[in-house]
C-alpha cells in the first residue's frame, strides 16, 4: 500500500507504475466518501493480493480483490524472485508448484510480478518452501530441477516422504 486516496488506494505492484484499487470494488455496499474511512480498511504498509482487471497506456493499472483468495495478507512470508522465473516455478502443467505445495504442506501464491506468498502451518515449513523457491530461482536454467528440489526438501525434512499414506 502506497497511498490512501479519496476514492481508493494506490498500490505498488512492483511495476513501473502504481495501480489503483477502487473503494467501490472493496466495499460490499455503495461507497460514500463522507461516511467511509478508507484507512480503516487498508492502510500504508498493508500487503494485498489483487488481480489486474484493466491496464492500458493512458491510465494506471486497475485492481480488484473481489475474487476468492484475494485481499489483505494476514499471515505468511513474502519471497521475491525474478519475475521471468515465475513460469519455471510453476513448471510444466503445474508440476513444480504442485510438488512444492505437496512436499512442504504450504499454501503458495505466485504473483506475476515476482512476489510469492508462502503460508505454512509452521515457520519451519515456510522456511523449507522458501529455500526451495530460492533454489528454483537460482537454478531455473538447469534440467532435472524438480527431482533435485524434491530430494533437497525430503533431506531437510529428515527423509520422511509426504505421501498420502504419511499424512
Amino acid at each position: 500500500m502506497v497511498e490512501v486516496g479519496f476514492s481508493g488506494w494506490m498500490l505498488d505492484i512492483n511495476a513501473p507504475y502504481p495501480a489503483m484499487l477502487r473503494a467501490s470494488d472493496v466495499l460490499d455496499r455503495p461507497f460514500k466518501p463522507q461516511r467511509d474511512d478508507l484507512s480503516s480498511i487498508f492502510t500504508l504498509g498493508d500487503l494485498i493480493i489483487a488481480k489486474v482487471v484493466a491496464c492500458n497506456r493512458t491510465r494506471d493499472p486497475l485492481l480488484t480483490i473481489g475474487e476468492p483468495s484475494l485481499g489483505k495478507v494476514t499471515r505468511g512470508q513474502i519471497v521475491e524472485v525474478t519475475p521471468t522465473k515465475i513460469p519455471r516455478l510453476i513448471g510444466r502443467q503445474g508440476s513444480m508448484i504442485s510438488m512444492l505445495k505437496r512436499e512442504t504442506g504450504c499454501h503458495i501464491t505466485l504473483g506475476q510480478n515476482g512476489l510469492v506468498l508462502v503460508s505454512g502451518k509452521t515457520l519451519e515449513d515456510e522456511q523449507l518452501a522458501i529455500s526451495a523457491i530460492h533454489k528454483i530461482d537460482q537454478e531455473s536454467h538447469t534440467s532435472g530441477l524438480t527431482d533435485r528440489v524434491t530430494k533437497m526438501i525430503r533431506e531437510k525434512k529428515g527423509g520422511v516422504e509426504n505421501t498420502p499414506e504419511n499424512k
